[in-house]
């Protein structure tokens, strides 16, 4: 049991660390934002951690800025591999968006600026073995480019191990 559950970690990290997040020009972690602000990129970037239990998951993470611009007013979308539950409370900032997504407002973000933590507890469908959560930042018109967000997206892969994964 030991065994599998440390090659489940291990697998779990190389999922998170192949997929997981696609970097800007030399700085690690970063995912490139969604749109460029006045000439500067803006490198959006959101660390935390996620733990499945029982049919809930607990998501909690901090909005980043890494680039040399300001983001007057960001949104992330993130979506979870498995339906959620319908009716549940979410924090003010958050609204669902579909079956499998909630959207919410980061704010304004300056250059290398680090925003307010967010923490969500969402209850799904079905008590999962695994779910893959995708954050994808949305652009100011409040839409995603789904063929720029597929480079950008970050992804994180949580197994129901009873462990805490960070992002």
């Amino acid at each position: 049991m030991r065994r599998m559950r440390v090659a489940a970690v291990c697998g779990a990290a190389v999922v998170t660390a192949v997929g997981g997040v696609a970097p800007a020009a030399g700085t690690p972690g970063v995912v490139r934002g969604a749109e460029a602000v006045r000439g500067a990129e803006v490198g959006l970037a959101y660390h935390g951690s996620a733990g499945i239990v029982g049919e809930r998951v607990d998501v909690r993470f901090t909005p980043h800025n890494h680039g040399a611009a300001a983001v007057p007013d960001s949104v992330v979308r993130i979506r979870w591999s498995q339906p959620l539950e319908e009716g549940q409370t979410l924090p003010a900032r958050c609204a669902p968006e579909g079956d499998r997504a909630v959207r919410c407002r980061v704010g304004r973000l300056g250059a290398h600026d680090t925003g307010e933590r967010i923490g969500l507890r969402v209850r799904l469908r079905e008590a999962p073995t695994e779910v893959l959560l995708e954050f994808d930042p949305v652009g100011s018109d409040g839409t995603v480019d789904e063929s720029r967000a597929a480079a950008e997206r970050q992804r994180v892969l949580v197994l129901d191990t009873g462990d805490t994964y960070y992002f």
